[in-house]
C-alpha cells in the first residue's frame, strides 16, 4: 500500500466523533504560550488594534483595501513558530512545494508559486524581513527569530515590494527597540528529541542610542533513521544572532544598523519505502549484483515506514550574513524621508543520494563497454549556491493628516546567484553524468508611487503605479564530473537582456460606518525574463532563451469590520487571479534511472479564484479565539504542449491515457493539453482554528491557561503534469496544550501535544526511488515501488517549554 493511500485512509478513520472533539478543543493549544497571555491580544475587554506597513506606513489592519492576514507576537508564540514552514501551517492562504533538495522548496500563494531547481528564475512570492526582501527563496526556509509580526499580503504586490512578488509577499517585521533594558529567554524540548534555546536582550541605553540583541539555537535530528550509520534524518537546526542598533543624533534624525547571521543544516527530502511490488526479486537498475534483499536489508517497508539505507547525505548546509542600514529624516510636518540599505551573501553546500541505498553501487553500474566499472563509491549529486544581493531604497512617505496621503519612491537592486553542480561519475551512463558552472544575475531600477485620496465624506480612492527596468542573463559552462579535471564541453550565454514593465494598483473603499468597510480593488503584476540553468540545458533550448516575463491581472472585492465593541473582528475577500505566460517547472525520472530532471515551461496561462476569511472573537474575558480559512480554485487555463506522465503497462506507450504521442505539432514529443487541470500543491479548501482559555486563580500564586489547535487542508497533486501517485491526501491536525504562569507574567511552564490523534501524512508524494526490476539483463517483470517523506509532525510527540523574562 502506499504512503498516500495510507495517509488517506487514516483520513477517513477521521469520525465524526473525533472531529468534533478537535474543534470542542478550541481552548487548547498547538503549543506553549511565551511571554504574554491573552493580554498581548486584548486589553480592557477588547481585541487590540492591530497595524500594518502593507502600504509602507503604519496603518489599521481595517483601514487597508486589501486582503492581509496578521500573525501577531501571541499567535506565533502559541503556536511555537520557529520557521516557515511553521507559519504556513497556521495561513490558508500559503502553501509549500517541496523539492528534491531544500533550495528547490517554494512558497505558493492561492496556489500560486514557482519551484525552479534552477537558479534562473525568482519566486512567485517575495518575503521581505524589515524591509529587506531576500535574493533568494531558500532563504525564507531559515530561522525565525524575534519576530513582531508577520503579514502575509495576497493577490500581486508588485507596486510596492516589486517584480518578485507577483503572486504575492510575505512582510516579517522583527521586534522593535523600546522601553527600558530587558530581556526574555525561552527553552523548548520534545520527546522526539527536538531542543530550542533563544534569548534576547535590549532597550532605550539612552535617549540618544538604543539597541537589541537575540539568539537562537535549535536542533531536531529527524524523524527518519537511516539503519546505515544509526542517525536521524529529514531534520534540520541551526544558529541565527540578530542585532539593532539606533542611534537618534538629533530630534528628527534616526538611524539604524541590524547585522544578522545565519547557520543552517538541513538533512530533508530523504525518500522512505513505503511499498515494493512484488516484494521479492527486485533488482536495483536491473543489475543482478543488486538485489533488494540485501540493498533493503532491516528496511521495514510499509505504509508508515521511516527506516532508509543511505551512504551520503540528502540535504544542505548554509551560512548567511547580511545588514541594513537605515536612515530617517522627519520633517515637522510629520513626513519623513527613508533611506534604507542592504548587502547579504548566502552560501550552500547540498547533496543528495542518488541511488536511495548505502552500497558503493558503482562497482556494478557498467561501463560503455558493458563491463562493470568497478568504481568503490556511491551514486551522487552535489554542488554550491553562492548569493550576493544588494539593494537601495529610498522614499518619501507623507504624513497622515490631510485627505491625501501619498508615499513615492526609488528603488535599486543587484542579486547574482552562481550555482556548482556536479552529478554522477565520468564514464557511468546511469549515474547521468554532467558538471557545469553557471551564474545569473539581474539588475533592477524603479521608481514607484501610492497615494490615498479621501475625496468625499467616507469614500477613499487610492492608486499605485511603478515603472520597473530590469537588466538580466546568464552563462552555462558544460563538461563531465570527476575523476579528472573539468573540461568545458559546451557553453552558453545569454547577456545583458533588458526589459521595462508597469504594474499598478486601484482601489475604493467605503467606510460604512465605524465598524465596518467595504471595498474593491484592481492590480497588476510583473515578474522578469527567466533562464532554464539545469542539467538539461542544451543548444535548443539555449536558442530560446531568455523564457518570456511572466505577468498578473487580479481583482478582489472585501470587508473588514470590528463588531460586539470590538471583541470580534472579521475579513472576508473574493478574488480572481489570471497569470500569463507563467514560468514553472515540471519534470519526471529518466527513464531507466533514478535521476529526476526537470525542464522550464512558460505555460500560456493559470487562474486562481476563491473566497478567504478571518476571524478573532474574544468570546469572554477568558476566551480568546481566532480562525482562518480558503477556498482556492487554482487551475491552468492554457497549456497544450504539457508533459506526460509515466503509467506502467500503459497501452498508450507507457503513459497516460491523455498523452499525445510524437505529436508533430510539437517537435515530436509526447504531449498533453492541461486546460482546465489543477495546480500543483494548492489545495481547495485550507483552515485553522485555535485559541486559548486562561484559568485565573485568586488563592493562588499562579494563573493557568488551555490553548489548542485544529488545521485541516485538503488533497494535492505535486506536479504539474497531474500524475496521480504524486498526490497527498487530506490533512486534518489537532494540537493541544496547557501551562502556567505566576501572575507577573514574569515565568512561564507550558506542556503541548502535538497531531494529538496521530495522523500520519507527508509532505510530499513520489513514485518511487530507484529503477527496480525482478532479473538480469533483461527484466520480465518491472518492480514498482512507492515512498512518503514524513512531515515534521506526521506523528504525534509531546513537548515542554519554558520561558522567561528579566
Amino acid at each position: 500500500m502506499s504512503a498516500q493511500s495510507s495517509s488517506k485512509q487514516h483520513l477517513m478513520q477521521l469520525k465524526p466523533l473525533s472531529f468534533a472533539i478537535s474543534l470542542a478543543m478550541l481552548a487548547l493549544t498547538q503549543a506553549a504560550q511565551a511571554q504574554q497571555a491573552n493580554t498581548a491580544e486584548t486589553s480592557d475587554g477588547k481585541l487590540n488594534e492591530v497595524v500594518v506597513s502593507a502600504n509602507k506606513r503604519i496603518e489599521k489592519l481595517e483601514h487597508v483595501p486589501m486582503a492581509i492576514s496578521v500573525l501577531g507576537d501571541a499567535t506565533l508564540q502559541r503556536n511555537n513558530v520557529r520557521e516557515i514552514a511553521d507559519v504556513i501551517n497556521l495561513s490558508p492562504a500559503l502553501s509549500i512545494t517541496y523539492g528534491s533538495t531544500p533550495a528547490n522548496n517554494g512558497i505558493n500563494m492561492r496556489g500560486i508559486g514557482t519551484t525552479s531547481i534552477g537558479i534562473g528564475v525568482e519566486a512567485d512570492v517575495a518575503v521581505i524581513i524589515d524591509d529587506i526582501p531576500m535574493g533568494m527563496q531558500v532563504k525564507a526556509f531559515q530561522d525565525l527569530t524575534d519576530i513582531s509580526r508577520i503579514e502575509i499580503l495576497k493577490g500581486p504586490q508588485s507596486t510596492l515590494f516589486g517584480k518578485s512578488a507577483i503572486a504575492g509577499a510575505v512582510n516579517i517585521i522583527t521586534k522593535p527597540i523600546s522601553g527600558p533594558l530587558a530581556g526574555s529567554a525561552s527553552t523548548l524540548y520534545t520527546s522526539d528529541g527536538e531542543w530550542r534555546f533563544g534569548l534576547s536582550y535590549g532597550g532605550e541605553v539612552s535617549e540618544k542610542f538604543g539597541f537589541r540583541v537575540s539568539a537562537s539555537d535549535n536542533r531536531y535530528a529527524g524523524n527518519v533513521n537511516n539503519l546505515t550509520d544509526g542517525s536521524k534524518v529529514n531534520g534540520s537546526g541551526g544558529k541565527t544572532f540578530m542585532a539593532k542598533l539606533s542611534w537618534h543624533p538629533t530630534d528628527n534624525i534616526d538611524v539604524d544598523f541590524s547585522p544578522r547571521y545565519n547557520s543552517t543544516v538541513t538533512s530533508c527530502c530523504v525518500l522512505a519505502l513505503t511499498s515494493l511490488t512484488p516484494a521479492q526479486g527486485g533488482l536495483l537498475s536491473n543489475i543482478a549484483q543488486l538485489p533488494a534483499s540485501t540493498l533493503l536489508n532491516g528496511i521495514r517497508i510499509g505504509p508508515d515506514n521511516v527506516d532508509v539505507r543511505n551512504d551520503a547525505m540528502t540535504g544542505q548546509t548554509s551560512t548567511s550574513r547580511g545588514a541594513g542600514l537605515k536612515f530617517t529624516y522627519s520633517f515637522a510636518d510629520g513626513s519623513s524621508l527613508t533611506s534604507i540599505s542592504s548587502v547579504d551573501r548566502y552560501y550552500a553546500n547540498d547533496s543528495r543520494d542518488q541511488d536511495f541505498v548505502d552500497v558503493p553501487t558503482l562497482l556494478y553500474y557498467p561501463l560503455a563497454n558493458g563491463k562493470p566499472a568497478g568504481v568503490n563509491s556511491g551514486y551522487t549529486q552535489y554542488g554550491t549556491f553562492d548569493v550576493k544581493s544588494q539593494t537601495q531604497e529610498l522614499r518619501y512617505t507623507s504624513n497622515d493628516k490631510n485627505s491625501l496621503r501619498y508615499v513615492v519612491g526609488y528603488w535599486y537592486g543587484k542579486n547574482s546567484i552562481e550555482r556548482h553542480f556536479i552529478r554522477g561519475y565520468n564514464g557511468i551512463a546511469l549515474t547521468t553524468p554532467i558538471q557545469y558552472f553557471t551564474d545569473t544575475y539581474n539588475v533592477n531600477s524603479a521608481v514607484f508611487g501610492q497615494a490615498t485620496w479621501d475625496f468625499a465624506k467616507n469614500f477613499s480612492l487610492l492608486a499605485g503605479l511603478r515603472y520597473n527596468r530590469e537588466t538580466s542573463g546568464y552563462r552555462f559552462s558544460v563538461g563531465a564530473p570527476p575523476p579528472g579535471a573539468f573540461v568545458q564541453t559546451d557553453y552558453f550565454s545569454s547577456l545583458d537582456n533588458t526589459e521595462n514593465s508597469t504594474t499598478g494598483k486601484l482601489s475604493l473603499q467605503h467606510q460604512v460606518n465605524n465598524n465596518l468597510m467595504v471595498y474593491v480593488m484592481g492590480s497588476t503584476g510583473y515578474k522578469g525574463l527567466a533562464y532554464d540553468l539545469t542539467s538539461g540545458l542544451n543548444a535548443a533550448t539555449a536558442a530560446q532563451q531568455p523564457v518570456k516575463s511572466e505577468t498578473a491581472k487580479t481583482f478582489e472585492i472585501g470587508l473588514k469590520g470590528n463588531f460586539f465593541d470590538n471583541r470580534l473582528t472579521l475579513n472576508v475577500a473574493a478574488f480572481n487571479s489570471r497569470f500569463s505566460d507563467y514560468q514553472q517547472n515540471s519534470g519526471g525520472y529518466l527513464p531507466g534511472t533514478t535521476t529526476y530532471v526537470t525542464r522550464l515551461n512558460s505555460v500560456g496561462g493559470v487562474q486562481t479564484r476563491g473566497v478567504e476569511m478571518d476571524v478573532s472573537a474574544l468570546v469572554t474575558r477568558d476566551l480568546m479565539l481566532n480562525g482562518s480559512i480558503a477556498y482556492t480554485d487554482a487551475t491552468i487555463t492554457e497549456f497544450p504542449n504539457a508533459p506526460c506522465y509515466n503509467v506502467a503497462g500503459s497501452p498508450n506507450g507507457g503513459f497516460n491515457a491523455e498523452c499525445q504521442l510524437k505529436s508533430v505539432q510539437y517537435g515530436g514529443q509526447n504531449v498533453q493539453d492541461l486546460a482546465g487541470a489543477r495546480m500543483p500543491n494548492a489545495p481547495k479548501i485550507k483552515a485553522n482554528i485555535g485559541g486559548q482559555y486562561d484559568l485565573r486563580f485568586s488563592n493562588l500564586p499562579f494563573d493557568a491557561f488551555i490553548t489548542g489547535s485544529v488545521r485541516y487542508q485538503s488533497d494535492v497533486i505535486t506536479n504539474l503534469n497531474q500524475d496521480p501517485t504524486l498526490a497527498v491526501s487530506a490533512i486534518s491536525v489537532t494540537n493541544i496544550g496547557f501551562g502556567i504562569r505566576d501572575k507577573m507574567n514574569k515565568y512561564k511552564l507550558s506542556f503541548f501535544v502535538n497531531n494529538l490523534f496521530d495522523r500520519h501524512y507527508a509532505n510530499t508524494g513520489f513514485t518511487g526511488v530507484g529503477s527496480w526490476s525482478s532479473k538480469a539483463p533483461n527484466p520480465v517483470l518491472t518492480v514498482t515501488n512507492t515512498t512518503w517523506t514524513p512531515a515534521r509532525d506526521a506523528f504525534r510527540y509531546f513537548g515542554v517549554r519554558l520561558d522567561a523574562k528579566f
